[in-house]
C-alpha cells in the first residue's frame, strides 16, 4: 500500500493517524510503529471527525483502516498513558468514553470500512477491527484479546460486537482464556472475513476497494444500516426506517441504471443518486 500525500480536504488532527485517499478510499492508518500502533488519546480523538467527514464526501465510497510497517495493525492500547488516563475514576471514564465515540463512529459509519491486518491484532486492535464491515487479514496475523490478565473491564458495545461476529462460545473462549490465535483459526472461528498470504495483502484490499466502491452505495448504506437495525438490543428494528431506504433504492437513479446496464449486458456505473 502507498500512502501519498494527503489531499488538503483531510488532514489528520493527529500526526499518529495518517490519512490519505485512493480513488473512491479513504485510507486512514494507524501511526505508531514504536509501539506496534498502540492507540493513544490523541489517536482515538483523531477517528471520530475523519469519518465524518467520509461521510460528506460523494467521491469517498469505501474507508479503510491499517497500521504502519509489517508488525501490527494495533497491538491495544497505549499503557504508557495508563497511569494518565486510566488509573483514576475520572480518568477511566474519559477514556473509555474517547475509545467508545471513535468504535462507534467507525461501527455506525454509513459507507463501508475495511480494516487491513497485519502482525499484531490485540485488545483495543481487535475492537477497532471487528467495529468495520470486512476484515482482511496476512497470515502473519496474531489475535488476542487480553483483558482477563490486565484486570479491565470491558466495554459491551465490545463484547456485544464481538459476539454478534463470532458466537457466544468462541466469544467467551477468546475473552476468557485470553490466548492468542494465528489468522487461519480466526479466519474459522469468523473473527476476519478473508486470508492471504503477506506478499497478496495489497492485491486483495486492492480488489475489494474496487469492488465496494463499483457497487451500488445506496444498496449498500441501506443493507448495512437495516443489518445494524437487526442487531439492536435497545429497541425493536425500525421497519419503517428499513422501509424507506429499501424503496430509495428502488426510486434511485441508480437503481435505473443497474437495469439498463444489465440489460446492455455492460458494467454499471452508480453515482449514489
Amino acid at each position: 500500500m502507498t500512502d501519498p500525500t494527503p489531499p488538503a480536504s483531510y488532514r489528520s488532527p493527529s500526526e499518529r493517524v495518517q490519512v490519505w485517499t485512493e480513488g473512491a478510499a479513504l485510507h486512514i492508518r494507524f501511526n505508531n510503529p514504536a509501539r506496534h500502533n498502540a492507540l493513544s488519546a490523541d489517536m482515538w480523538q483523531a477517528l471520530p471527525p475523519l469519518l465524518a467527514q467520509a461521510e460528506r464526501d460523494a467521491d469517498i465510497r469505501v474507508v479503510v483502516f491499517s497500521g504502519a510497517g509489517d508488525q501490527a495493525f494495533v497491538s491495544g492500547a497505549d499503557i504508557s498513558q495508563f497511569e494518565d488516563l486510566r488509573a483514576a475514576r475520572e480518568a477511566v471514564r474519559r477514556y473509555e468514553a474517547m475509545a467508545e465515540e471513535a468504535l462507534g463512529a467507525i461501527y455506525r459509519c454509513a459507507k463501508p470500512t475495511v480494516a487491513c491486518i497485519r502482525g499484531w491484532c490485540i485488545g483495543g486492535g481487535v475492537n477497532v477491527a471487528i467495529s468495520c464491515d470486512l476484515r482482511l487479514a496476512a497470515d502473519d496475523a496474531v489475535f488476542s484479546i487480553p483483558a482477563a490478565r490486565l484486570g479491565l473491564g470491558y466495554r459491551l458495545s465490545a463484547l456485544r460486537n464481538l459476539v454478534h461476529l463470532v458466537g457466544v462460545g468462541v466469544a467467551k473462549d477468546l475473552f476468557f482464556t485470553a490466548r492468542r490465535i494465528d489468522a487461519a483459526e480466526a479466519k474459522q472461528v469468523g473473527l476476519v472475513t478473508r486470508v492471504c498470504a503477506v506478499a497478496d495483502l495489497p492485491a486483495l484490499l486492492a480488489e475489494t476497494t474496487a469492488t465496494l466502491a463499483a457497487n451500488a452505495p445506496l444498496t449498500i448504506r441501506a443493507g448495512k444500516r437495516i443489518m445494524e437495525e437487526l442487531l439492536r438490543e435497545d429497541a425493536p428494528a425500525d421497519t419503517e426506517l428499513c422501509r424507506r431506504l429499501i424503496l430509495e433504492c428502488f426510486e434511485s437513479e441508480d437503481y435505473a441504471e443497474g437495469r439498463r446496464a444489465f440489460m446492455e449486458k455492460r458494467k454499471p456505473r452508480f453515482e449514489g443518486k
